[in-house]
């Protein structure tokens, strides 16, 4: 899971489920003249309302941020993960808007019985938290402000002195690839660390067919994507191959026109097609 494709939304989402989580241990009822000696129960004692508030709302949310942090999202009976959690934060809202009108749950409909409780101040807190959550949940994909990175990409590191050793790990700017000399430059259209001429050990590389020449002016360069974005097989294939995550320096080793071809830090080579808002290293 790559904690950097999350968005401003899920951190919305995941700041909820926390004031969620603490409301659940305050007050479920609020009595009015009730002594200092009586304990009020909280959410945990009330199965309803444990259920179908707090651990609804905890399991949408934990729905929301898994599928958002995986490179693909996983389905369950032909719908993304991501979709069963925003349903589940939408139950846990609207289970939190019942009890706040009927927190008594119905006990005080006997003719016997006196006015019931009111709401204690975990009954609303929790009402609070899961109007949030799943406003949040549902607004993220919509909202320009909210699909923005939770955690902003890092920095590219400054020019090191001449002999100097870089610092930093493979996907940084500045970092020694494997494969590649120190000091040595990718060459346009052959995969990064490749031998001038050929694949890595000398061996003749073969052209593929279908691809477009690189432009004449251009130079690999690094970049970061600003939110998470597919990436294609070469071969022109509709199926993304892998995901560009946001945080992360990736190789632009071609240009294609407005597309990229750009290197994982697995190695593997794949079309960016949609190059805008990207961040050059």
């Amino acid at each position: 899971m790559n904690i950097r494709s999350l968005t401003r939304g899920d951190g919305v989402v995941i700041g909820a489920a926390v004031l969620l989580f603490i409301a659940s241990f305050l007050d479920l009822y609020s009595l009015d003249g009730a002594p200092d000696s009586l304990e009020i129960p909280s959410m945990w004692a009330s199965g309803p309302v444990l259920l179908s508030v707090v651990l609804a709302g905890i399991i949408g949310a934990a729905l929301v941020i898994v599928s958002r942090g995986l490179p693909q999202t996983p389905k369950v009976a032909g719908l993304d993960l991501g979709q069963f959690g925003v349903a589940f934060t939408v139950f846990a809202a609207w289970s939190a808007l019942g009890n706040i009108f009927d927190p008594a749950g119905g006990a005080d409909n006997f003719e016997t019985a006196g006015p019931g409780p009111d709401a204690g101040i975990g009954l609303i807190l929790a009402l609070v938290a899961t109007l949030l959550m799943a406003a949040a949940a549902i607004a993220t994909p919509l909202v320009p402000a909210l699909k923005g990175a939770l955690i902003p990409a890092p920095k590219p590191q400054a020019p090191q002195p001449y002999g100097a050793q870089p610092q930093g790990g493979y996907g940084y700017p500045g970092a020694p690839q494997p494969g590649q000399p120190y000091g040595g430059q990718p060459q346009p259209g052959q995969p990064f660390g490749a031998q001038p001429g050929g694949q890595p050990g000398g061996q003749p590389q073969q052209q593929a067919p279908q691809a477009q020449p690189p432009a004449a002016d251009f130079s690999p360069f690094w970049f970061a994507v600003p939110v998470p974005r597919p990436l294609f097989a070469e071969d022109g294939s509709p199926t993304p191959i892998a995901e560009l995550a946001p945080g992360t320096w990736y190789l632009a080793v071609e240009q294609r026109g407005p597309a990229l071809v750009a290197q994982t830090q697995d190695g593997r080579r794949g079309v960016l097609q949609d190059t805008s808002g990207i961040q050059r290293g």
